[in-house]
Formats: structure tokens, sequence, C-alpha cells
């Protein structure tokens, strides 16, 4: 896992969403910066890695067309629930419900309907979040020369 801080603008690239979607999910209490957050006009806000993950899933969430409301309920009970490494949990989505399962546990989060069945293993939104971040890495060292002779 990554200490480094990643800017706002750095963040909505790296999860592939704008900078206002951030900015709005931010100031509406949907995320919080974990290094850094704004204090005042032209301060900036820092996000760390596991915020990184938490904004990837929410963008899956909502891709898979469940309400900004319901993502609030299911990210505020994921901070409260989920102890061991976000990676290894799990989240359901059957049409309008969604269901946590960490670990062996399995947890009723949200429960509004019935529908298609989608798994989100926070796991792969890892890995893209990873797959992300390696490629902005290797695109700001720029090419490689060979020095050789």
């Amino acid at each position: 896992m990554s200490k480094e801080g990643f800017s706002g603008t750095k963040t909505a690239s790296i999860v592939g969403i704008t900078y206002r979607q951030l900015d709005y999910w931010t100031r509406t209490g949907l995320i919080r910066p974990s290094l850094l957050d704004a204090a005042g006009s032209g301060s900036r806000r820092e996000y760390s890695y596991t915020n990184l993950l938490e904004l990837r899933v929410i963008k899956s969430l909502l891709d898979a067309g469940i309400r900004l409301e319901a993502v609030r309920e299911v990210f505020s009970y994921l901070r409260e629930h989920v102890t061991s490494d976000i990676a290894s949990a799990h989240i359901v989505i059957s049409g309008s419900n969604v269901v946590l399962c960490d670990g062996d546990q399995l947890i009723d989060v949200v429960k509004k309907g019935q529908g298609v069945l989608n798994v989100l293993a926070i796991a792969t939104v890892k890995d893209e979040v990873d797959f992300q971040l390696d490629s902005i890495s290797k695109l700001e060292a720029g090419p490689t020369v060979d020095l050789a002779i």
C-alpha cells in the first residue's frame, strides 16, 4: 500500500471520475481526504491510497445503477463494520439490495427491492487502481534512454 498522497486532480484521474464529482463527494461528506483536508480558500486536499480504493468502489456502485443515497448508506456501514483490509471485502449488488461480505461474515447493508445480481470484489478494484497508478508513474517518468555504447 502506498503512503504517497494524491492531489484532487490526480485522484480524479486515477479513479476515472471528474474533479467536479470528487469535489462534490468531498464537500458533501461521502469521502474525506485522509491525509490533508481543505482548510479554506486556496488550500489543497490530499487523498490517500485507501481513499483511491473507496472512490473507485463508489464509482463502481454508481456505474452499477445504485443511487447515490444508497451508496452513502453502504459507505457509512462499510466504514463502521469492516475492520480488516478493505480489499478483502466483497459487495454483492442485487437490484437495489447491497450486501457486504467481510471474510466469512455476510452483512445486509441496504435492502430496497430485487433484481440482477452483481458481485463487486474490492480486490479487483484494488488491482484497477494499482494499474492506473503504475500507468501514470510510467507516463510521468517519460521514456527511458539506453546510454550504453
